[in-house]
């Protein structure tokens, strides 16, 4: 959001901020899908919709009163026309020259008027519709943002919001000034000359059916307008630049260009082949309703030819003729609103889709008040577990039945997409479950209070991210009424002692300015901080040490052993030497459960476990030697 934006969508003094509700607004939608996008919209607006409908008014009203200095400049010179060349007898010159003034200034007064009431309406329109979409996405399941990319969420939220801004508060009170002009002016044609009035709306209906050819009468591909897509397009590469940033220590470290990141490059192609093969299809129709506007006087001048050898007066008729060459130069700024403005209506109307899409993706169910049920104990179990992802063709887990006992350490291991990470998400709800019931203390997961199941997990996953802030604002974030001694605490049982003294600043370092970055490992130690300021009883952990090098993986597996000290541990293991020592090993392929065991059972058994482990033993065996791979 702009600073003129943000500045803007602040509360007044003394003006109660009223954001529409989630819920509202998703009834809204539902109820009233054929409604015009601009009656949506100020569905977002508030007690503030009145001063956008106040707004049009004044602008419509603005569009007469502009044309009043036209009809007084007519006076004048009808006036002195009608006295030439004794000028001096002109009387009224100065009264009618006064009055356009007049009218001049009230225009301008009331068109700022119009703009400060849009200008309120609009940036309450955003700012509602930017706090509706994130209550919402705050109470979604956590899931939802795995499946949707940062920077297409980002682009929906604020990107859309923001383009809702220059409708209100400039296109629509522009747009209905700009209808009201050509209806002010056929009543005021039918004062002076209707033909050459008529002749005068010639060229802007010319330039109505060119903007429709050009903007109107786009045609759907894949019942899709040009609007839709070009929309999807800036998503598209929203989503992939976020991507690639995030990837360019790979791209360097391959040394590859951006065309070796496919999707990025493809992102970039489809929209310039779009947008070119749009533009293309514009170049009649733009050409049209250039010249129509812009050449109002190459009907006008012949018609006047014309019609100057029937006039009965030609003095009068040459003041009218005069009046209406004048008024030809508003039809070019008048059919430029109309475009712009029908433009920013199609973007209103898409931005109005998108965010209604996002705020119908269906809530985390919640117990009702006060009948939530809290769990008795840090057990965990898993009853005939079912769960397919949205628009999956197949299952993630299918019949999955398991144990995690107060206090037991167990391990979830298996092929990759086996299913191990989506059931770890189900424990704290990051889905929920399709068939079957997750229990946390003997509790289905549904039907304890979100709040109180995320103090019993906590979670450190192999990617973790950290915030822009301080050292120990990031591991604050777990428990905000923390300490600072229990900030100091945590962080050396997470084994960040050597992070935290590299930096002057020690915790107090803000992370991501002034060139202070952390590596993968050090990262990870300042979550496991973060976990283990949180001491929840339940602990999740998704291969942790995935990407630490040695000596950080020390560290992290000491901090490790810190952080699941007496609690319930659910881990996601790719390195089987981590989970050797589990109370209980449950291995997943192809969202079932095909074995349960210890590690010597499993071992034993000569299952896929003792396949994979047996696998395992061989590459960590493996060197190079004279340039030649081989087994020890």
């Amino acid at each position: 959001m702009s600073n003129e934006s943000s500045a803007a969508a602040a509360p007044l003094a003394g003006d109660a901020v009223a954001p529409i509700s989630t819920e509202v607004w998703r009834d809204v939608g539902k109820e009233a899908k054929p409604r015009n996008a601009i009656l949506r919209l100020l569905d977002f607006a508030g007690p503030r919709r009145k001063l956008a409908v106040i707004g049009c008014i004044l602008s419509a009203v603005n569009a007469v009163v502009a044309l009043m200095p036209l009809v007084f400049v007519w006076f004048v010179v009808r006036d002195l026309v009608a006295v030439a060349p004794n000028w001096s007898e002109a009387a009224d010159v100065t009264q009618w020259g006064w009055w356009a003034c007049v009218f001049a200034a009230a225009a301008l007064f009331i068109y700022l008027g119009a703009l400060m009431c849009t200008h309120l309406a609009a940036f309450r329109t955003a700012a509602n519709m930017r706090r509706a979409a994130l209550k919402h996405l705050g109470r979604v399941p956590l899931g939802y943002f795995d499946s949707h990319a940062s920077g297409q969420v980002r682009r929906i939220v604020d990107g859309c919001a923001a383009q809702t801004e220059d409708v209100l508060a400039h296109k629509l009170p522009d747009f209905v000034g700009s209808l009201v002009t050509p209806v002010a002016f056929l009543a005021v044609m039918l004062v002076f000359d209707w033909v050459l009035g008529l002749v005068c709306l010639i060229p802007i209906a010319v330039s109505f059916f060119a903007l429709w050819w050009m903007i109107g009468r786009q045609t759907k591909r894949d019942g899709m307008t040009f609007m839709v897509r070009y929309q999807d397009a800036l998503n598209r590469m929203n989503k992939a630049a976020v991507e690639y940033v995030r990837g360019i220590p790979v791209v360097k470290v391959f040394q590859q260009t951006v065309h070796s990141f496919k999707a990025f490059s493809e992102a970039i192609m489809s929209y310039r082949d779009m947008a070119g093969s749009y533009a293309r299809s514009c170049q009649k129709p733009q050409v049209i309703q250039l010249v129509a506007i812009n050449a109002t006087f190459a009907v006008l001048v012949p018609a006047g030819i014309l019609l100057a050898h029937s006039a009965g007066d030609f003095a009068t008729f040459l003041t009218d003729f005069l009046f209406y060459v004048v008024f030809s130069a508003l039809t070019t700024i008048m059919m430029s609103k109309v475009m712009y403005a029908a433009e920013a209506v199609q973007m209103a109307q898409d931005s109005v889709r998108r965010i209604d899409e996002v705020l119908s993706v269906e809530l985390l169910a919640e117990p009702p008040v006060d009948c939530g049920l809290m769990p008795r104990d840090a057990s965990i179990s898993f009853e005939r577990v079912g769960f397919t992802y949205p628009g999956a063709d197949g299952p993630a887990l299918s019949g999955v039945s398991l144990e995690v006992p107060t206090g037991a350490t167990v391990a979830l291991v298996g092929p990759s997409g086996g299913g191990k990470t989506t059931a770890a998400s189900l424990v704290p709800r990051f889905w929920d479950a399709c068939e079957g019931v997750v229990r946390v203390g003997g509790v289905d997961v549904r039907d304890i209070p979100t709040s109180e199941l995320m103090a019993q997990v906590a979670f450190v996953f192999q990617n973790d991210r950290l915030f822009k802030r301080s050292l120990a604002d990031n591991i604050r974030a777990a428990c905000p009424s923390a300490t600072r001694a229990q900030v100091e605490a945590a962080a050396h049982a997470a084994q960040c002692d050597d992070i935290v003294s590299k930096f002057p600043a020690g915790l107090d370092t803000v992370v991501g300015a002034k060139g202070v970055y952390l590596s993968g490992g050090e990262c990870q130690r300042i979550a496991l901080a973060r976990a283990i300021l949180k001491d929840a009883p339940i602990v999740v952990l998704d291969e942790a040490t995935a990407f630490a090098d040695p000596e950080n993986e020390a560290l992290i597996q000491a901090a490790l052993a810190e952080l699941t000290k007496g609690k319930t541990v659910l881990m996601i293991a790719h390195r089987l030497s981590t989970v050797v020592h589990a109370d209980a090993i449950h291995v997943l392929e192809g969202g079932h459960l095909v074995e349960s065991g210890t590690h010597d059972e499993l071992a034993a058994a000569g299952g896929l476990y003792a396949k994979m482990w047996d696998d395992y033993r061989t590459s960590v065996s493996w060197k190079i030697e004279r340039g030649e791979s081989h087994a020890a």
